[in-house]
């Protein structure tokens, strides 16, 4: 039909009688050719290879030549028809095409569509609403115009009508308008926008909502407002929407929610109606979007210190710790989490700790566990010995809920991790002096049948042992030859090759002996080498025994990375040592005893 010109003969036909002329017949035939071709066009124009070809034939010109008909005041059936049929083919063909676009203004299309806002006939409004759409898209030139053409005054009171279609699409207008242009949001303050626009976020049109959450968000940007938006109830059906099935409906709301949560004042309104567990629950959606704007929505709430305690209490810590997350929301939640970890001091963690002891269990542990990611090591005694919060993380070690007890292990190892423990000092010896000059020896040791050659004052420098040996009361005092039993040559020999160099190739064959001798001795300097020697062969397969093997021969720093190595792999632990958790609790307990006890 297209190429047999069937367009340009069409666009003939939109020329009807003039003006006037067929009202006066007052039949209902009348303009039906015209409303015809308009009809006819709007479905070529529905193709993008017709649609041009529409706009050349010079369709858009006669199409609102037809809508000044409304202009001279005619109201028939016939009249409303025609003016319908012409508005429903000019939003077809001005759809994605600018020029369309240009044109309709140019030929001065704006002023005659705002007219049809007037319209008594909903669908002409309806018609010149979805005609407006595409121009408010399309350029911010558009908006002005139709915005100059005293759109919006028209457009609130059709926002207040009881048809949704047609708010539907009203809402949308504004939409487009403040989209392209950001400063017309005080226009549609000014002309009454604000309250029918909370009003359809509470429609049963998910759209008219999506739309109204967007301008509410719009609208907030502006400090003088937020108040306003809250106090015409703007935040109860917000936090409805975060519940929508629609993921797009649950960004535009906590977007919004985002604006409102950055004055104090309108964050209470937020908290009252529970926007804080509702924005939490966003967070085990799939959609990357939703959790990064949810967790930035969070992070404003988070900015007042007065929301912090309420954020933890309801598992708030927990949630960003333990979610999945990924770009943009990983980067948001690692930012809130720092900002977090920035405010527990002060009141804020006077009220935790308070709460710890007051509230219902599982609220303790919650708060429990986020104190031992959040809290200063400084804090550590006064939270976790003195106000009980280590028998909290204890219990939670021994829970019969698998979680908790990762929980458990985790805030444990976190507590372990950051001690504010000294130094131990390191030991002090002769070896350079006696690099620089050396002496024959005076003393000989028998192991296991070898005989060692050394020098008591290198060793009694090294050792306090030997030094009680060769400088006490004992019989070894003035002896040359000395009989060490219960030690292998290999351990003895390593211990004097430290002695005499001060470094050692620490085997794990050896390893466990070596240390045991260092203790005998008094040589903590090798001690702690040992001890680091075997933690580093720590495996799940001998941790337990190791553990053990640490308390036998007091060796504190071993028992320590025992402890770290089993909260840090808890969850392996957990699965192959089930039946040894409840065991190695007392010995968990009397380290973290002594560990805060120091501080």
């Amino acid at each position: 039909m297209a190429e047999n010109e069937v367009i340009p003969a069409l666009v003939k036909h939109l020329q009807g009688p003039p003006l006037g002329e067929g009202d006066k017949c007052g039949e209902f035939c009348q303009h039906e050719v015209e409303k015809a071709s308009a009809h006819a066009l709007r479905l070529f124009a529905m193709k993008p290879e017709h649609q041009q070809l529409v706009v050349d034939s010079g369709a858009l010109t006669h199409l609102l030549n037809l809508l000044k008909r409304h202009k001279a005041g005619s109201s028939s059936q016939s009249v409303n028809g025609l003016i319908l049929g012409a508005a429903e083919a000019i939003s077809r063909i001005l759809l994605r095409n600018s020029s369309a676009s240009i044109l309709v203004r140019m030929e001065g299309g704006i002023p005659l569509l705002v007219e049809l806002l007037d319209a008594n006939d909903v669908n002409v409004q309806v018609a010149a609403v979805m005609a407006l759409i595409p121009m408010a898209w399309e350029n911010k030139e558009n908006g002005n115009q139709i915005v100059d053409s005293g759109a919006l005054p028209r457009i609130v009171l059709i926002l207040q009508s009881d048809n949704a279609d047609i708010q539907v699409k009203a809402v949308a207008l504004i939409k487009f308008l403040v989209c392209k242009n950001s400063n017309i949001v005080k226009d549609v303050l000014a002309a009454g926008g604000l309250q029918p626009i909370i009003g359809l976020l509470s429609s049963s049109c998910v759209w008219s909502q999506m739309a109204a959450a967007y301008l509410v968000k719009q609208f907030a940007a502006a400090h003088s407002v937020r108040k306003d938006i809250v106090q015409m109830g703007a935040v109860r059906p917000l936090i409805e929407m975060l519940r929508s099935p629609k993921v797009e409906a649950r960004i535009l709301s906590a977007s919004a929610l985002r604006r409102l949560a950055q004055d104090s004042d309108t964050q209470v309104g937020i908290i009252h109606d529970d926007g804080l567990p509702a924005l939490l629950g966003l967070l085990d959606s799939e959609s990357e979007l939703l959790m990064d704007v949810a967790v930035c929505a969070l992070h404003t709430l988070l900015n007042n210190e007065e929301n912090v305690s309420d954020f933890i209490t309801i598992g708030g810590f927990w949630k960003l710790h333990r979610g999945e997350f990924t770009g943009r929301a990983k980067e948001s939640c690692a930012r809130t989490l720092e900002s977090l970890k920035k405010k527990i001091h002060g009141q804020v963690l006077e009220g935790l700790v308070y709460l710890m002891k007051v509230l219902e269990k599982a609220i303790q542990e919650r708060i429990a566990f986020a104190l031992a990611h959040l809290c200063s090591p400084l804090d550590h005694q006064m939270i976790f010995l003195d106000n009980s919060g280590l028998e909290l993380l204890l219990g939670l070690l021994t829970s019969t809920c698998p979680q908790q007890q990762l929980d458990g292990g985790e805030a444990l190892f976190m507590l372990a991790s950051n001690p504010m423990c000294p130094l131990p000092p390191t030991q002090v010896n002769l070896r350079k002096q006696y690099k620089k000059k050396p002496m024959p020896y005076d003393v000989t040791f028998w192991v296991e049948g070898q005989q060692f050659y050394a020098h008591k004052f290198l060793l009694s420098a090294s050792s306090d042992a030997f030094h009680a040996m060769f400088y006490g009361n004992y019989q070894e005092k003035d002896a040359t030859e000395v009989e060490i039993p219960d030690i292998r040559q290999e351990v003895f020999a390593a211990m004097m090759r430290f002695i005499y160099t001060g470094s050692v190739d620490i085997t794990m064959d050896i390893a466990q002996d070596l240390l045991k001798a260092s203790d005998q001795y008094l040589m903590e300097e090798l001690k702690r080498l040992c001890q680091g020697a075997i933690a580093e062969g720590l495996s799940l397969e001998n941790v337990a025994n190791i553990l053990k093997f640490s308390e036998d021969a007091y060796a504190t720093s071993l028992k320590k990375s025992c402890i770290l190595f089993i909260l840090k792999h808890f969850a392996e632990f957990r699965q192959r040592y089930s039946d040894l958790i409840q065991g190695i609790v007392p010995t968990i307990r009397e380290y973290f005893l002594e560990m805060l006890t120091s501080i």
